[in-house]
């Protein structure tokens, strides 16, 4: 038996200037985008910011629903958007950002296993990294270079052809 172990690097920030312009500038859309959230059972607001190669940015911010799983994240509500507004443009950033109505969320959220899904099949596609920055509403950012980094081992669909 051999042993392997599998990580990544990612890149700290204390503060939201330490950050290029345009990601300051992703990182404030997806700060905006998660107030206007409807996260009327959890009370945690998320927004997302989408960068695009030709310079549009998209935003999502989670939509829950009574019946739970009908909720939808907002990674996903961004990702998925910008692939039925700008199909074939290559994403080159997400930023999301997180708050909580009960307490203040003083370390980066990350996307949850179903948007890191969503996000690399995106990856994968357009065969590109996507970078991500990772907030909340207070404290420390995270930048990883690829979503890939933080999805190892991911399902792709390689796995859907005998090939």
């Amino acid at each position: 038996m051999k042993k392997q172990k599998i990580g990544f690097e990612l890149s700290v920030y204390d503060r939201k200037e330490d950050l290029s312009q345009i990601e300051q500038k992703l990182l404030s859309e997806a700060e905006e985008a998660r107030e206007n959230a409807y996260a009327p059972y959890s009370n945690f607001k998320v927004g997302a910011a989408v960068l695009l190669e030709n310079g549009e940015i998209v935003i999502g911010n989670n939509q829950e629903n009574a019946s739970y799983p009908s909720g939808l994240c907002a990674e996903r509500v961004a990702i998925f958007q910008t692939g039925a507004k700008y199909p074939g443009v290559t994403i080159k950033s997400i930023a999301i950002s997180a708050t909580s109505n009960d307490y203040v969320v003083d370390k980066p959220a990350g996307p949850c296993g179903n948007c890191r899904q969503s996000i690399i099949e995106y990856e994968q596609k357009q065969k590109s990294p996507i970078s991500l920055l990772l907030s909340g509403e207070k404290g420390q950012i995270f930048k990883c270079d690829s979503v890939a980094d933080i999805l190892p081992l991911a399902f792709s669909n390689s796995f859907l052809t005998d090939s």
